[in-house]
């Protein structure tokens, strides 16, 4: 186990072992085993370029050798931050093959978070592309290296641009492979390191192993019913936790499948790509699939033809009632609701669901041995059907993040069970229904709002496109409610909009005390609403109106 990762306990290990959750199976010879079986299938299409399973075999093996010839070895920890591209794949595997650990970043990091990450993991490599989406990565990574005294390697996956310290990715593939530079990994050893979802400072890292992480791909890959027929659009980020395996490309590959790659999320892009390559699977955040929804109804894509799409996955954040059953009329596919965290934990509806599950919950866990528990303040149990925090430990949970011991002790009870920060409730069918995040809820008062409950109601008004729910600070009750709204054509006047929630029923002291109209919300680099910088936003706007008020 690397140094600085918590191991599960013996006694744990043993019993996923025996039940064949843990088969011992490793990414090093992930993809080498499905390219013997699925061969000449088409594993990738994006870019221009359509690799088979053989194809991307060989090159990585390829560039494995010539990053072993470059110094790199098992054991280096590598930060890998690539689009939506196929060298995405000949480079993560590559790694896998050598033994060396990605570290996967996100395109929309920037010198903080890359920098950070670089001198964190004491980095021997940093994978870039040369420019995406108008921005020069090449003069980002300088600005790391100078920063950070690091790291030695800078792999660029496009043209260098003759910029010194930095080399090309083409030019390090070998004429050939040499099979004295696979590594050997124990399955329980560490694999890569993945990024914590947190909305605040910098992520945790979150150390995953083989064995743990290919059993999260197996079952994923079995629940949602994939087989080599399916094409998988990843619309997200592709080493984002949820498009890599639940089920992601890993679980396509897994089965043969196909995998095609979006440049970027939009309908505009994605939709065309659906019709264009006979798309199956495909998965979206909530903010995305409110976007094709409405592109499709009666929007500038309702002539694409969709037909061959056959499950809409939809996670990441909780998913209105309201969009939900939308789905199927407006996209003529099944929903699948998906929660899960990359620290393990993942619950998926079922296509055997009935519909009011569907729409209404967030799924159930992948493994029968997934210990969840909900619990109140107290660390109690609560009863069925009632709002408690979300712990959880299991055969693909991690027991402890990456060099984070002080943090590890308030993430993680001592027995094991990882602190989600999740607030759920579970229905007698043991499915999760998700009403929000521990830090989203608003203290009004002493009374307690779940903005996710005021959304789906703001949500229920014909003339609301999106809406988010924060907290704003204040002097008398320590904090009030702001709803951020995105209208859908006319904006509704504020008073009508209240009005509105008023006849819905809700409580007076759930009614927002501000709205805020707006065209769009700040994203986090996956898609999701970065409810952070919304409530930033409303912090700072009311602190530089008391100052307009009281200079003094």
């Amino acid at each position: 186990m690397l140094d600085g990762c918590t191991p599960w306990p013996e006694e744990f290990a043993d019993r996923y072992r025996a039940a064949g959750y843990w088969t011992g199976e490793t990414l090093t010879g992930f993809l080498r085993d499905r390219a013997r079986s699925f061969a000449d299938l088409t594993a990738v299409v994006g870019g221009g370029r359509r690799w088979t399973y053989a194809e991307l075999d060989e090159r990585a093996d390829r560039l494995a050798t010539g990053l072993a010839r470059l110094g790199l070895k098992a054991g280096d920890r590598v930060v890998v931050q690539l689009p939506n591209r196929p060298e995405v794949f000949e480079v993560v595997f590559a790694l896998f093959r050598l033994g060396a650990l990605p570290v996967y970043a996100l395109p929309a990091h920037r010198l903080a978070e890359i920098g950070y990450l670089c001198s964190f993991t004491e980095a021997a490599a940093l994978v870039i592309t040369d420019t995406d989406a108008g921005f020069d990565y090449r003069d980002m990574a300088a600005d790391v290296r100078a920063q950070v005294g690091g790291p030695d390697h800078i792999l660029v996956a496009g043209s260098t641009g003759g910029s010194p310290g930095l080399t090309a990715l083409e030019d390090l593939r070998a004429d050939a492979a040499d099979p004295a530079v696979l590594a050997a990994p124990d399955p329980s050893d560490v694999a890569f390191l993945q990024l914590s979802g947190g909305t605040t400072g910098l992520p945790k890292l979150i150390p995953r192993t083989h064995d743990d992480y290919l059993y999260s791909v197996r079952a994923s890959a079995d629940i949602c019913g994939l087989t080599p027929a399916t094409v998988y659009l990843g619309a997200l980020p592709i080493v984002h936790n949820f498009p890599m395996s639940s089920p992601g490309f890993l679980g396509v590959f897994h089965v043969g499948g196909t995998v095609v790659l979006a440049p970027d999320p939009s309908p505009a892009t994605c939709l065309e790509l659906i019709e264009a390559e006979r798309v199956t699977h495909t998965a979206v955040v909530p903010p995305v699939a409110l976007l094709w929804l409405e592109a499709v109804d009666r929007g500038p894509q309702a002539h694409r033809d969709l037909s061959s799409l056959q499950v809409f996955q939809v996670g990441g954040a909780k998913f209105g009632p309201k969009a939900a059953r939308r789905v199927r009329p407006v996209l003529g596919c099944a929903l699948q609701q998906v929660f899960g965290m990359a620290e393990g934990l993942v619950n998926y509806t079922r296509a055997d669901d009935d519909e009011e599950t569907v729409v209404h919950t967030q799924g159930r866990p992948i493994s029968p041995d997934d210990e969840v528990r909900v619990v109140g303040p107290d660390g109690a149990d609560v009863p069925v059907g009632e709002v408690g925090h979300l712990l959880t430990r299991g055969p693909y949970t991690i027991r402890g993040y990456y060099r984070a011991p002080e943090h590890n002790a308030a993430a993680f009870t001592p027995d094991g069970f990882y602190r989600t920060g999740d607030l759920v409730r579970r229905t007698p069918t043991g499915h999760l229904v998700v009403e929000g995040r521990v830090k989203d809820q608003i203290n009004r008062g002493g009374e307690k709002v779940a903005p996710d409950e005021i959304e789906n109601h703001i949500l229920a008004h014909p003339a609301v496109h999106d809406a988010a729910v924060v907290a704003m600070p204040d002097t008398f009750l320590g904090e009030r409610t702001c709803a951020y709204v995105i209208p859908r054509g006319a904006a509704p006047t504020r008073s009508e909009l209240l009005g509105f929630l008023r006849g819905r029923g809700l409580a007076g002291y759930k009614i927002p005390d501000r709205v805020e109209f707006t065209d769009e919300f700040p994203a986090t680099g996956i898609g999701k609403v970065s409810k952070r910088e919304l409530r930033e936003a409303i912090t700072d706007h009311l602190r530089a109106a008391a100052l307009r008020t009281d200079p003094g």
